[in-house]
């Protein structure tokens, strides 16, 4: 077992990372009923791409001894407008930090590394990814 989920009410869920025993409160969004004071699950699900993403380049980064620290990703999920209720786009903006001196072919392999990530590969084909690095 992964995780458990408790409904706490009010359209909120508690998520238990078994292993950890790190809690995430979970709140519907504004648009579907909710009070929107916490991650919904499509905005953990946008902001679980961009988790793997950064986390998968730091590996690759730190095995080439570059400097990671400081990178971060601005994420911003579009829902659909019509039936059924889905994410439709992710676009993730990576922001790379003055110490972050990386050679072009570092760059290329980064890139690589952040788009060939479990969860990117775990997506629908039909959600729209645009990925962004900010150098």
């Amino acid at each position: 077992m992964t995780s458990t989920i408790v409904y706490k009410g009010n359209l909120r869920t508690e998520l238990t990372h078994l292993l950890s025993g790190s809690v995430i409160e979970n709140d519907a969004p504004i648009d579907n009923n909710g009070k929107g004071e916490k991650f919904s699950p499509t905005d953990l699900l946008a902001t679980s791409l961009g988790s793997c993403m950064i986390t998968t380049m730091a590996i690759r980064a730190a095995d080439m001894h570059l400097n990671f620290e400081g990178t971060s990703i601005n994420i911003t999920k579009v829902m659909s407008t019509d039936a059924p209720r889905r994410v439709v786009a992710i676009t993730a903006i990576f922001n790379f930090t003055n110490q972050f001196n990386a050679t072009e072919e570092q760059k290329e392999q980064l890139v690589r590394i952040a788009r060939n990530c479990p969860v990117e590969k775990s997506l629908h084909p039909d959600i729209q990814l645009d990925v962004h690095f900010n150098w």
